[in-house]
C-alpha cells in the first residue's frame, strides 16, 4: 500500500489507487508535541507522519534528540502529561484515533494492540520483583489467568525468546540476568498479550555485536511467526539494511525522508540521509578517516529558520535559510523534505 502527501491536510494519506479493504495497521499524521519547562518551550515533534502495515518493518533513523523515542511514547500514550503537551495530529490504530480515545481505551490498546521494548531493560524492569512476576501480573490482570496458568505462560514466553532454563530463570530478579538476557525478558514481556504492533526503541543498545545479532534475529523470527508490524528505532544503519522494509529519517522533530530501504541506501533524496550514509565505515576506504557530519543537531527550543538542517548542509543556498521545504513526492512512492530532492534523486 502506498501513501501520498496531502498538502492541504498536511498529512500522508492512502492513495486512491492503493486503497483496499486492508488499511495500514498504524497511521501517524501531523503529530505535534511540545515540552513546556521553566527554561522555555521545546518543539519536540513538528508534524511527524508515517504509517506501518501488518508484517512490515519500519525503521526510524536519526541522531539523538531528533524525536524518535518521543514519537513512540506518544503513540503508546505514555507522554500525555506535563511538561509534554500534544498540540495536535492523529495516531490511528486500525483507523481509530487514539489521541481522542478515553484513557480506559488507551489502556486496552496498550500491550494488547501495541507494545513497546524500551532502550534500557534494566531501568524498564522493576528491580524488586522477579522477571516471572512482572510477566505474570499482566496475564492475570488482562487475561484473567490463574496464578498457576500465568506462571506456565511466563515460562513459555521466556522459552520462546530462547532464555535457557526458563523454568528456573522465571524466579530470578532483573539484576541476575545479563544484558542480553534482560533484553530477551523485555521482549517476552512485550509479547505476553500478543500485540499486533511492536515498537522496539533501540533494542540492542549497549549489547555486544554477537548479542545484537541474536536479538535482531529473534525479533525478525517472532515478527514473521505472528505477522506483527514492527517499528524499529535505531542508530545502526547496518541493522536497518538487514531488517527494514521502509525507512523514515528524522531530524529536529520532523520526518525529512521516507523511502523503501533499497531506494534510500542506493540513492538518498535528502542531504541529511546522504550524510548519514556517508558516515558509515566502508571496507574499500580502509585506513582513511571516517566522514563526520559537521556541527550538532539544533536545540529544539531554538530551531533554525527555513530548513532545520541548513547550518550543517553542504548544499545550502539562501532559500534553505528562509523557506521550510515541503515534502516532495518522488518516484517509487518516496518522499523528501528538501528543495533539491528531485535533483538529488535524478543525479544519484
Amino acid at each position: 500500500m502506498s501513501t501520498v502527501y496531502d498538502g492541504e491536510k498536511g498529512e500522508f494519506v492512502v492513495s486512491d489507487e492503493a486503497r483496499s479493504d486492508t488499511a495500514p495497521l498504524l497511521e501517524v499524521n501531523d503529530l505535534r508535541v511540545e515540552f513546556r519547562t521553566g527554561d522555555g518551550v521545546a518543539s519536540v515533534l513538528n508534524g511527524v507522519s508515517y504509517h506501518v502495515n501488518a508484517g512490515e518493518t519500519l525503521a526510524v533513523l536519526g541522531e539523538s534528540g531528533s524525536g524518535k523515542s518521543v514519537t513512540a511514547q506518544t503513540i503508546m500514550g505514555i507522554l500525555d502529561t506535563p511538561p509534554a503537551v500534544v498540540l495536535g495530529g492523529e495516531v490511528k490504530f486500525h483507523g481509530e484515533d487514539l489521541l481522542k480515545a478515553k484513557p480506559q481505551r488507551r489502556m486496552e490498546v496498550r500491550g494488547e494492540g501495541i507494545a513497546m521494548i524500551f532502550q534500557d531493560a534494566l531501568s524498564a524492569l522493576n528491580p524488586v520483583f522477579t522477571v516471572g512476576f512482572q510477566i505474570e501480573e499482566q496475564l492475570k490482570v488482562r487475561r484473567g489467568l490463574s496464578k498457576a496458568d500465568a506462571r506456565k505462560a511466563a515460562v513459555e514466553l521466556l522459552d520462546l525468546v530462547k532464555i535457557p532454563n526458563a523454568k528456573g530463570r522465571v524466579r530470578n530478579y532483573p539484576h541476575e540476568f545479563s544484558g542480553g538476557m534482560r533484553q530477551r525478558a523485555m521482549i517476552a514481556m512485550s509479547l505476553a498479550l500478543d500485540p499486533e504492533l511492536l515498537i522496539a526503541d533501540e533494542p540492542t543498545t549497549a549489547l555486544d555485536v554477537t548479542v545484537q545479532a541474536q536479538i535482531m534475529d529473534l525479533l525478525r523470527d517472532l515478527q514473521q511467526e505472528r505477522d506483527m508490524g514492527l517499528i524499529l528505532i535505531t542508530h545502526d544503519l547496518g541493522v536497518v539494511a538487514e531488517v527494514a522494509d521502509r525507512i523514515a529519517v528524522m531530524y529536529a522533530g520532523r520526518i525529512v525522508e521516507q523511502a523503501d530501504v533499497f531506494s534510500l541506501f542506493r540513492n538518498p533524496g535528502h542531504p541529511y540521509t546522504e550524510a548519514l550514509l556517508a558516515s558509515l565505515p566502508r571496507m574499500d576506504l580502509k585506513g582513511q578517516e571516517l566522514t563526520a557530519i559537521k556541527g550538532l543537531p539544533p536545540s529544539l527550543a531554538n530551531i533554525p529558520s527555513g530548513c532545520p538542517f541548513h547550518p550543517r548542509c553542504p548544499r545550502v543556498v539562501d532559500r534553505c535559510k528562509q523557506e521550510v521545504p515541503e515534502f516532495h513526492r518522488l518516484s517509487g512512492g518516496r518522499f523528501s523534505a528538501c528543495h533539491f530532492a528531485e535533483e538529488m534523486v535524478s543525479n544519484g
